[in-house]
């Protein structure tokens, strides 16, 4: 089961987090994988990972931003049946504390990113049928504090989604988001060792209690539910959103 062999996918924020175990987790099962992020290092780690357990990638160096870039690197590619969506930056800060320019920049990356590269692959998915996964967030749904401009964000991404499943139905064409609570990425980590230093250890545990199921995710779990909507076995599902939470949504209200 959810075997995706012959199937190239390309997945963006490739280098690290969520979209590198979607990579690795996607290449175990048979998939060609292009890894795409704007750190050449970090997306040649993930090839190499890739290639040492006896799978197939290459890495594309690009800023999901520049659409030009975008357009131009899908081009390239003769076939993708997959596209991830990983690529993405978070931001602390209310209405009145997010600066314009923080703002816009959490647009660029987190909006207009995901809109330039479904903008260069659609085409080529007309012509094969496809599936696409675009990871929003459980901050498009509840209320977080300081989460104003990436809860905007997430919003955007889920409507956008929504508006694909339905324009590109005729097309074969299933797309999908995926709304993660709290995940453990080296984000996470970073963001405690810079807001919290010599409190990480508490910091850590007081955010994983805020999941109802008593931790974080890990993006393992993330990619495993990507994979399972990119495989034939998830063929009938297309314009829904799935929420990776651990209860936070539903079991908080």
């Amino acid at each position: 089961m959810f075997q995706l062999n012959h199937k190239v996918a390309l997945v963006t924020g490739g280098g690290s987090g969520i979209g590198k175990e979607v990579c690795k987790v996607f290449s175990l099962q048979g998939a060609e994988v292009i890894v795409v992020d704007v750190n050449k290092d970090a997306a040649n780690e993930t090839v190499n990972e890739i290639i040492a357990q006896g799978g197939k990638s290459t890495s594309i160096t690009l800023d999901v931003t520049n659409q030009e870039q975008v357009v131009a690197a899908v081009q390239s590619i003769s076939n993708i049946h997959i596209l991830v969506n990983c690529a993405g930056i978070s931001h602390i800060g209310n209405a009145t504390n997010t600066s314009e320019v923080d703002f816009d920049k959490v647009y660029q990356v987190n909006v207009k990113g995901v809109y330039n590269c479904m903008y260069a692959v659609l085409p080529i998915m007309q012509k094969t049928g496809g599936s696409i996964i675009n990871i929003s967030s459980i901050a498009a749904k509840v209320g977080l504090s300081d989460r104003f401009a990436y809860s905007m964000s997430k919003g955007a991404v889920h409507a956008m989604s929504m508006s694909v499943a339905k324009d590109f139905i005729k097309d074969n064409i299933r797309c999908n988001t995926i709304s993660p609570g709290r995940v453990h990425t080296p984000f996470v980590d970073g963001f405690l060792k810079k807001n919290y230093p010599g409190q990480e250890a508490e910091m850590f545990e007081k955010l994983s209690k805020t999941q109802p199921i008593g931790r974080m995710g890990q993006p393992i779990e993330v990619a495993h539910q990507a994979l399972y909507l990119c495989s034939e076995e998830a063929s009938f599902i297309t314009g829904s959103d799935f929420s990776l939470d651990g209860g936070f949504v539903t079991l908080n209200s």
